[in-house]
């Protein structure tokens, strides 16, 4: 647990808020995101509810408070590619909840979440729910799946975005401000909630969010 905290030490995070933002800028003026993550869809596909972000807000505690619920959008054309190296959108996830995360081998904090996520997805990813982390190192996949491997994350899919569109989509919608970037949506494909930065997704904080996303009223008493 040690490492894990200074993983998350305010010099940590500061060098990781610099990093993530010069990142994403270099990005936007080395290369045009493709078109394949299509702008805001209409707001009327998502309808706010009130009662589910107010228990998101309610449970955003402790290792997760930092999470904030998130006003409705359909998130559903957001592409990038599997781990076969084929694309797909958020749509072929419909029915389930889904925490999506975007990361980096070159982002120190993402690199430390990244086996937190990997055990919340063995303790409750399933037909209801499932992590979606995906790469956003340009290039081949070798390198991700590299450190993959070297830290133990085996419960996770290898998603990828080597064009980074997706991050310049999350950008767009103010979603992220560097790395790592994590939103949950609903089984529609519609926003719940939100988080710029780390955190220890395999708390048990984290997991009662994640039930309060998917409307369990267990999770907010």
């Amino acid at each position: 647990m040690a490492g894990w905290k200074n993983a998350f030490s305010p010099k940590w995070l500061a060098l990781a808020a610099v990093l993530g933002v010069a990142a994403g800028a270099a990005a936007l003026y080395v290369r045009n995101a493709p078109s394949g993550n299509a702008g805001t869809q209409t707001a009327s596909a998502c309808p706010l509810n009130a009662a589910r972000a107010k228990a998101v807000g309610n449970a955003a505690t402790g290792a997760v408070a930092a999470v904030l619920p998130a006003d409705p959008d359909d998130l559903g054309a957001l592409g990038f590619l599997d781990g076969d190296g084929k694309p797909v959108t958020l749509a072929a996830f419909k029915g389930q909840t889904i925490l999506l995360n975007l990361w980096a081998t070159w982002c120190a904090p993402c690199r430390a979440e990244m086996p937190a996520l990997d055990r919340l997805e063995q303790e409750i990813g399933g037909d209801e729910f499932q992590v979606v982390a995906v790469n956003i190192d340009t290039g081949d996949s070798a390198k991700a799946d590299a450190f993959l491997e070297e830290v133990g994350v085996h419960a996770l899919g290898r998603y990828s975005d080597p064009t980074m569109g997706i991050f310049n989509a999350f950008k767009k919608r103010s979603l992220a401000l560097g790395l790592p970037a994590t939103v949950i949506v609903d089984p529609k494909g519609c926003l719940v909630a939100k988080l710029n930065g780390p955190a220890e997704w395999d708390a048990p904080e984290a997991v009662r969010l994640i039930e309060a996303a998917m409307g369990r009223e267990a999770a907010t008493q």
